[in-house]
């Protein structure tokens, strides 16, 4: 069944899935730490009959008990994820033919974090979601659910895993803290950019949160969606009463909001954590009186990061030009060699300068281009959160960078030939990029702007005829050097005019190259930029270094309405104390970006190289523990407190913590070889308790931990409480961290927190995970809460009295 087919089966009705699989196992007697996958071979009817109560309860789609059953949780187990997904998929499958209903195959995540925050590779990820999709289409599934992802990065290697290996329509949902961000700081925007462009079926939200709480996110989503919205909530936030964990709202309640969420646009409907056939029954008949909304195509143009949407058309956006082998002797030695540092440092000083998004080419003969871009990409998502413009002529190279890719890129470019377009669009089609598109064809640059006009059309034509939106191209009319075609300056100029006339796609343009082979190009770069921004320049490539440029930018942006009622302009400008004289900027940020002193900037900036030279610089005239108190300590408060703030993510305050793990690495070879006394905070014991086989945030804080520097005895995951005491007992242990995802083990937490006190060791334990509140802290006895790993990372530092500003 195509997707098509899906929703034609539906007409003009909602769709609605079932509830929690998790929940209805507990109620059957699922044991804590128990793989619920293999009750598909083992005890087949218990899932049978919660997908029976499911149906009887008015649900369309019935969703698979293979949530968890990937290659990694099943690598020891007696059952092959064969044996578990067949099963699963074929019990939904029986139950569902009886009723003319649907089966969905379950996709949850891996569970190991993936790069570059953790070590779980993207072409591992994919392979082993590749594996599930074929076994679950095999078996009969008639689409794939993706869901409860919190990493876009994950969510995309599952989708291309669908995408490529099944004929199956996909939907995707992923999970929201209150915050309005997933654990890797994912705004709901960002996600359906990303998401829409690589071409799922459906996509939304699930899990972590009840409806009420989910209002927001999915308002935001039904915003930017062309697609069909999906949503799954909990039942309300757990709360722990000593012995069970009781969601807060009933059935009644949860179909209310639902019953909102339907009126405001949301076409599928279903429950998750603390649902079931109740919930699923009551919505059913509470939506009977509603008419779907029907779903509107949304006229943006969005190229994005994984944490960064850049809506292209709302003000000018700025693309950074200089890293571009093109006349940069030290970039080129850099790529010949195989090194990112030379991109590490731009992208930096290009974000800090007011560019909106990042151009990337690595383009020189003698090199592996495929090789060197997709390690461009990853070394520009590690240090900034911009998107990235991918650049290239090769369409090789740009479908490399276009896969590795977490977000949705710009890619540059296609041109009018047909041989070009014939291999470019598919790549845009399958990656979800945005497409710059040259007025350029088999018979060159057309000399009139008409002629740049045809060319435009041509492509933009061929490109629907891909499925690609004429919103997701980006036309460059091509600017032309003024030494060489004088004649032709103005006609790029018509041409942006009549093409935005006539087509309503945005434009970009390289400015500097209109001066080139002539004197003080600035002022012929600055004076192109004006004339081309008042023809309908939307996104200039310029050099963010030229102050003069920007300054243009933000005067024309205050003179077009743009700017309203000149905040930005006033925001910038107001102060005179904060005008540079000219180069000021240049010299500001190269000051910032090279200065042989700053460690602290470097560790901020997540650039490891530096920070292991800046480190090795410092110590040949300051004493360790002078470093770590004067640069490294400040430097972890910064970011933490930027974390804190949503200024930075998860994956960025783990990037400044592994940099600090490098300079670490120098500092402690130093103490050895001077035989000076080591610098370490203290050892702290980890664990998952016993019965739960999660452990992706606890493996998050024993990064951060380490890289703060603390000693981590980590136990892993499903920990025997007599192991945790024993070694508590053994290593004299100040902090033990507890982790537990599943709502069935926090009992276990607590045993374990009685079993220390039992055995009169005066440890302070702290507890976290998605289950737990601070409620939940109290009641078991933990001394702390950590809502997230920078919160544990905050409370060890007090425990152990480490100087902080936090």
């Amino acid at each position: 069944m195509d997707s098509k087919k899906l929703f034609n089966k539906f007409n003009n009705k909602f769709i609605f899935f079932d509830g929690a699989m998790g929940t209805m196992l507990q109620k059957s007697g699922l044991q804590p730490g128990e793989l619920p996958e293999i009750l598909n071979v083992t005890h087949a009817e218990i899932i049978r009959k919660i997908h029976r109560k499911y149906l009887e309860a008015g649900a369309d789609i019935i969703i698979s008990n293979t949530f968890g059953a990937n290659e990694l949780k099943y690598n020891s187990s007696d059952y092959t994820i064969e044996d578990v997904i067949t099963a699963g998929v074929k019990i939904a499958k029986e139950e569902a033919a009886c009723k003319g209903k649907l089966v969905a195959l379950d996709l949850g995540p891996i569970g190991q974090v993936m790069e570059p925050t953790g070590n779980l590779g993207f072409e591992t990820a994919y392979r082993l979601f590749k594996n599930q999709v074929i076994i679950g289409e095999k078996a009969g599934a008639d689409l794939i659910l993706i869901e409860t992802m919190s990493d876009l990065y994950e969510a995309k290697a599952a989708v291309l895993a669908a995408k490529e290996n099944t004929s199956l329509p996909i939907f995707c949902t992923m999970t929201f803290q209150q915050d309005g961000r997933t654990l890797m700081g994912t705004d709901p925007k960002t996600m359906v950019v990303t998401l829409e462009g690589l071409g799922v079926d459906a996509l939304g939200v699930n899990c972590s949160l009840g409806p009420a709480e989910l209002q927001v996110i999915v308002d935001e989503i039904l915003e930017y969606s062309s697609l069909p919205v999906l949503v799954q909530p909990n039942a309300g936030l757990p709360r722990y009463d000593g012995e069970n964990t009781i969601y807060d709202i009933t059935p009644e309640k949860f179909s209310e909001n639902m019953a909102i969420m339907a009126k405001k646009g949301v076409r599928i409907l279903g429950g998750c954590c603390g649902t079931d056939a109740r919930f699923i029954k009551n919505m059913v008949e509470s939506l009977k009186e509603i008419q779907p909304v029907d779903i509107k195509e949304k006229n943006y143009t969005a190229v994005c990061s994984p944490t960064n949407t850049v809506i292209l058309g709302e003000g000018i956006k700025i693309v950074g030009e200089r890293i571009n082998p093109t006349g940069r002797q030290v970039y080129k030695k850099q790529l010949k060699e195989g090194r990112v540092n030379y991109i590490e440092k731009e992208a930096i000083a290009q974000k800090e300068e007011g560019a909106h998004i990042v151009g990337l080419n690595v383009g020189l003969p003698e090199i592996d281009e495929v090789k060197i871009m997709k390690k461009a990409v990853k070394a520009i998502q590690r240090s900034v959160q911009l998107p990235v413009n991918i650049d290239s002529a090769n369409p090789g190279v740009l479908e490399a960078g276009a896969r590795i890719y977490n977000g949705k890129p710009m890619i540059n470019s296609v041109n009018g030939r047909k041989n070009i377009m014939e291999k470019v669009f598919p790549i845009v089609k399958k990656y979800g990029g945005c497409i710059v598109a040259l007025t350029i064809d088999e018979n060159g640059i057309p000399d009139s702007a008409e002629g740049r006009v045809k060319v435009a059309e041509k492509i933009i034509k061929t490109a629907a005829s891909y499925g690609i939106n004429k919103k997701d191209i980006i036309v460059d009319c091509l600017t032309l050097t003024a030494s060489a075609q004088q004649k032709e300056v103005m006609e790029t100029v018509k041409a942006i005019r009549l093409i935005k006339e006539k087509f309503g796609v945005k434009t970009i343009l390289g400015v500097s190259n209109i001066s080139y082979g002539l004197p003080r190009r600035c002022i012929l770069n600055r004076t192109f930029l004006a004339v081309a921004l008042q023809a309908g320049l939307d996104i200039p490539i310029i050099n963010t270094q030229d102050r003069g440029v920007k300054e243009i930018i933000s005067a024309f942006e205050v003179l077009a309405n743009i700017d309203k009622e000149g905040k930005s302009y006033i925001s910038k400008y107001g102060n005179k104390n904060n005008v540079l004289p000219e180069g000021g900027e240049k010299n500001k940020v190269e000051n910032k970006i090279q200065n042989k002193k700053d460690l602290k900037l470097a560790i901020m900036d997540g650039v490891k190289d530096q920070a292991v030279e800046l480190t090795s610089e410092l110590l040949k005239s300051r004493r360790a523990e002078e470093i770590v108190n004067q640069y490294i300590i400040p430097a972890l408060d910064e970011v933490g407190k930027l974390y804190e703030s949503q200024d930075i993510f998860l994956p960025q305050l783990i990037q400044s913590a592994e940099t600090v793990k490098k300079s670490f690495e120098i500092i402690k070879k130093k103490i050895l070889d001077n035989g000076e006394k080591n610098i370490e905070k203290g050892n702290i014991v980890l664990a998952t308790v016993k019965g739960d086989i999660h452990d992706i945030g606890k493996n998050i804080v024993k990064v951060l931990l380490e890289n703060y520097g603390f000693n981590v005895i980590d136990l892993g995951r499903d920990v025997d409480i007599e192991k945790i005491v024993d070694t508590v007992r053994k290593n004299d242990i100040k902090l033990v961290g507890l982790s537990a995802l599943m709502t069935t083990t926090v009992i276990n937490m607590k045993k374990t927190i009685e079993a220390l006190r039992e055995n009169e060791l005066h440890c302070k334990v702290v507890v976290g995970g998605a289950v737990l509140n601070q409620n939940y802290a109290d009641m078991i006895g933990a001394d702390y809460y950590a809502k997230d790993a920078r919160e544990a990372v905050k409370i060890a530092d007090r425990i152990f009295s480490v100087p902080s500003g936090s």
